[in-house]
């Protein structure tokens, strides 16, 4: 597939589908022109609510409703969703385990030119933190479409990692999600690149990449960051000499971090995180910062390389 489409946009499609077959609240703080909400309050304005600039209000009003049976939906972006309104999150929605699932658009330094402020790094490490959370984190349009449809199946409370920018599409269609599973988009025997969102695509680059220099990297798309898939964890790294992590997200309590637990307690291995090593972002277009960070194609070929030969 060759058309681009950003993960917050295929949210907004998908949730106006939803809003067809069943009768789920959808929850905005003043946003819906940029979480894209706006097309399910066109169809289903008694089904939409603007709780306005006060996301814990809108996390602790969600989680009334969900009280009355009902599924709800609160969107805003990252930083204001998981920073902004994590006590209401941990108390209001995941100790009584509601079915509210959280939408948070424009997470990891790909915001761009907003800077630091508005690029969450840390919204994994914050929502996989909390006992009951679900966290999941797509890589395209499809598989947006297939973890909300998985969002809406399950019982309880869900945090959807989703992105600003267009992305080329991995999957189409047929694509299916299981919550828990990851989907292995390359098979290798010599190293594992266990990716997530939008650094799938970097990463699968970089196994093309690699391939030309007689490396065969498997690539391991992890989408379900909590509960994570061990098994495919615990598996690659009996197979393969050493996995490395890609995220756009903090070192620190992402992906990279979730993998490195699974191993230490069930299969030690070498292992590399390659994200946003401890510093915040900063303004700037994309595919700078994506250059700034390490976060491309090139710098995964250049740490597997350096991990397979330590």
């Amino acid at each position: 597939m060759s058309n681009k489409m950003a993960t917050r946009e295929a949210y907004g499609k998908k949730l106006a589908m939803l809003g067809e077959t069943t009768d789920i609240i959808v929850m905005d703080a003043d946003l819906s022109g940029s979480t894209k909400t706006g097309e399910f309050a066109k169809k289903f304005p008694g089904r939409f609510i603007n709780t306005g600039i006060a996301e814990g209000n809108m996390m602790s009003t969600a989680a009334g409703i969900a009280t009355t049976g009902k599924t709800v939906f609160a969107s805003s972006f990252a930083m204001f969703a998981a920073g902004r309104a994590f006590e209401q999150i941990r108390n209001s929605i995941c100790y009584p385990k509601l079915n509210v699932k959280i939408g948070a658009t424009h997470a990891g330094i790909s915001v761009g030119e907003d800077g630091a402020t508005h690029q969450s790094i840390e919204d994994i490490a914050l929502m996989r933190s909390v006992p009951n959370m679900v966290v999941l984190s797509p890589v395209d349009q499809y598989e947006t479409y297939a973890v909300l449809d998985a969002a809406v199946k399950y019982d309880g409370p869900v945090y959807i990692r989703l992105a600003r920018l267009p992305i080329e599409n991995i999957y189409d269609e047929n694509y299916t999600f299981e919550i828990g599973k990851s989907h292995t988009l390359a098979d290798g025997n010599d190293v594992t690149i266990i990716a997530t969102g939008i650094m799938v695509g970097a990463a699968l680059q970089a196994v093309n990449m690699l391939k030309e220099q007689g490396i065969n990297a498997r690539l391991i798309n992890m989408a379900s960051i909590k509960p994570i898939d061990k098994d495919a964890i615990i598996k690659a790294a009996k197979e393969t000499k050493a996995i490395v992590t890609v995220e756009e997200h903090s070192i620190i309590g992402g992906l990279g971090s979730a993998v490195c637990e699974v191993l230490c307690e069930c299969e030690p291995v070498k292992v590399k995180r390659i994200g946003v090593e401890d510093r915040f972002g900063q303004s700037g277009k994309p595919e700078l910062l994506f250059e700034e960070y390490g976060l491309t194609a090139e710098n995964i070929v250049k740490q597997t390389k350096i991990l397979l030969n330590k």
